[in-house]
């Protein structure tokens, strides 16, 4: 039978440490409780399985966290049980027993298991950082502190919630546009792949000189056929290339800036980042957390180095008996990053290198468009580079309206590229056809 060590008080408040046998953990804490002592803390002795505890429980096989909507779920619910009055121990078995198999069911099954050992609640979920982050333990940890857990659980679902609500909306922001995209690429593809080679056998019977733009299309559908392998490889190969750029500091920082100083994304992902770290400061500083620990904890969660940069130079400045105001409108500003000017370079330099897909013998055209567009890019870069990332220090969500404002900027862009291309092969493909129908009837219609 498992020996269990054990430390409890009598009810002259006397500690007493001693040892008991039991099948479980649970079974020895009752025999404990029933002997008229209370139990401070409890383990199995060295050599005892850790599966004896809690009747065995058992963890499922799970990758990665929880993720966000089961954290906004399991916190609100926590909230309810504690201002219900349940003691926490007797919370966490219940959300336990109602989650489903995955990382978050394993993580309470290690806290309670921790807390049953005599941990604290924020001890024991600083043991499992995969689901409860630094931002999560912390406020914990000032709410065990000020005897006020039930509150400061209650501020923290209502901030998991909004910063859900923050991420869902940025995201529905981006799928549109996203999907359309994806969307014109495929039937651009298939039409290239397998229609356009239909047109041409046709007109090759015919036998009709075909005009310059006409020709154009045929080359790209030529090209689309014979390299259709590139089309998944080329996205690919620049994700990778981000990712690698990303794991250099100074390329991780010029990537960055570059996605806040795009035109219409760069602000949407610039409010986004401000609202998520404005709101975990004020949640982290309400809930008690001292200043210090509540920006170093906000600069790791930003998910951006220049934010992270900010709140660096925040924190030494505090420091150093500073203000939040002065280094905030000091640090704000960029300066100019050779990796954020490459990559604006190489994004305008994209379109005219595609054309060496088509024509390599338009090598030097494309090398005079590439050094044209890229000084463009640049030039754009350098006239913005200055402006601070942090406008408005009084930002603390993304409006549903001013989302819909950037669609609406975004949508006619969409269009009038689309109207464009749909343009280029209805006319590339009519004007040979208009040829052959008047040499048919007789006519004399020449393209």
């Amino acid at each position: 039978m498992p020996t269990f060590q054990f430390e409890a008080l009598d009810p002259q408040g006397q500690e007493i440490r001693d040892v008991i046998e039991a099948q479980t953990q649970d079974e020895a804490q009752a025999t404990i409780r029933s002997m008229g002592y209370f139990v401070t803390k409890i383990s199995a002795q060295k050599g005892e399985k850790a599966g004896a505890r809690r009747g065995g429980k058992k963890k499922t096989f799970a990758m990665g966290g929880a993720g966000g909507k089961k954290m906004v779920t399991f916190t609100r619910q926590l909230s309810i049980l504690q201002d219900a009055g349940l003691p926490i121990l007797r919370s966490l078995k219940i959300l336990e027993d109602q989650a489903k198999p995955g990382a978050l069911k394993n993580a309470l099954i290690d806290v309670c298991d921790e807390i049953e050992s005599g941990a604290s609640l924020s001890e024991a979920m600083a043991k499992v950082p995969k689901v409860f982050d630094r931002l999560y333990v912390n406020m914990i940890k000032a709410g065990e502190a000020g005897g006020s857990l039930e509150l400061i659980l209650r501020r923290l679902a209502e901030f998991r919630e909004r910063t859900q609500s923050l991420k869902t909306k940025v995201i529905g922001a981006l799928i549109y546009p996203i999907m359309v995209i994806l969307f014109t690429i495929c039937i651009l593809v298939f039409i290239m792949i397998f229609i356009i080679p239909e047109f041409r056998k046709m007109f090759e019977e015919f036998g009709i000189d075909l005009p310059p733009m006409t020709e154009l299309l045929i080359a790209i559908s030529d090209r689309c056929v014979k390299l259709w392998w590139l089309f998944p490889l080329v996205p690919l190969a620049m994700v990778l290339f981000v990712a690698l750029v990303n794991k250099f500091k100074a390329g991780r920082m010029g990537w960055h800036l570059y996605l806040l100083k795009l035109p219409v994304f760069g602000k949407l992902a610039e409010k986004a980042n401000l609202a998520r770290t404005t709101r975990t400061l004020g949640a982290l500083i309400a809930s008690g957390v001292p200043i210090i620990e509540g920006l170093t904890i906000t600069r790791e969660t930003s998910g951006n180095a220049m934010f992270e940069k900010v709140f660096s130079k925040i924190t030494d400045s505090i420091r150093e008996g500073d203000t939040i105001a002065n280094p905030l409108k000091k640090y704000s500003r960029p300066s100019f990053h050779p990796v954020t000017a490459f990559f604006f370079a190489a994004t305008l330099s994209l379109p005219p290198l595609a054309v060496l897909f088509v024509k390599v013998d338009f090598w030097f055209y494309v090398m005079y468009a590439c050094i044209a567009l890229s000084v463009a890019a640049v030039g754009y870069y350098f006239l913005n580079y200055k402006k601070p990332v942090v406008e408005e220090l009084v930002v603390n969500m993304v409006d549903v309206g001013e989302t819909d404002g950037m669609m609406k900027l975004i949508e006619p862009m969409m269009i009038i590229f689309l109207g464009g291309v749909v343009l280029f092969i209805v006319a590339s493909l009519f004007l040979p056809l208009i040829s052959i129908i008047g040499g048919l009837t007789g006519g004399k219609a020449k393209i």
